[in-house]
């Protein structure tokens, strides 16, 4: 992230760019880089989160990883199942009754490779090589308490293409995402809200016609 004020401009200037992650608070994604780019900078050309490369390549990804369980699991929360709160917590992610959790390596929604961390609170380096043979996104993540924002590897030029499944997994995550939010958006806000969804399901529909990944 470039030094400057800690202030809400930069801090929304960081969100927009996609300089950031999500999660529960108690694991933690930093300083995510795919082949030295980080996530949510800019390139020389413009590109935000971009890694160009000219043919298929193995890349270098970093990040400084941090998670914080209690030494005792908490069962009732670690076998609860997945459409059951708290739907995100690093209980979740606990190996067994250890007090490690996996970080795992995402291209294209898919975990290529995993390595494991001891959940104490300390800051710890990961590294991965994975080969790329096609445009694609990449991303770290705790399942189910953290995931980075992605770094866009784009090979020969080619476009990433979405598999239909994902496609339509977005597109009806936007019309479930409405549903929960809007009775709590203004009356008089609501048809602006509206017309922003739908430019989102009609990306997605758009997606999803052109798809030719299963």
């Amino acid at each position: 992230m470039p030094a400057g004020p800690l202030n809400f401009d930069a801090w929304a200037a960081g969100l927009k760019d996609g300089r950031s992650y999500v999660g529960d608070g108690k694991s933690h994604l930093l300083d995510f880089t795919v082949g030295g780019v980080p996530v949510g900078e800019k390139t020389p050309t413009g590109e935000l989160s971009q890694l160009n490369l000219e043919a298929p390549s193995t890349v270098t990804i970093t990040a400084r990883v941090a998670a914080r369980l209690n030494e005792t699991p908490n069962l009732e929360i670690k076998n609860r199942a997945l459409d059951q709160q708290p739907y995100w917590d690093v209980e979740r992610a606990r190996i067994a009754e250890s007090q490690k959790v996996p970080v795992e390596l995402i291209v294209n929604g898919q975990a290529v490779e995993t390595q494991e961390i001891v959940a104490d609170g300390e800051v710890v380096p990961v590294q991965f090589e994975t080969s790329i043979d096609r445009s694609s996104w990449v991303a770290l993540r705790i399942f189910p308490s953290s995931h980075t924002n992605p770094v866009f590897v784009i090979v020969e030029g080619k476009p990433i293409r979405a598999s239909r499944r994902s496609a339509q997994w977005c597109l009806d995550a936007v019309e479930v995402c409405w549903n929960q939010k809007v009775n709590r958006i203004r009356e008089d806000e609501r048809d602006a809200a509206r017309k922003a969804y739908d430019v989102a399901s009609h990306t997605y529909q758009k997606i999803l016609k052109e798809s030719d990944v299963d």
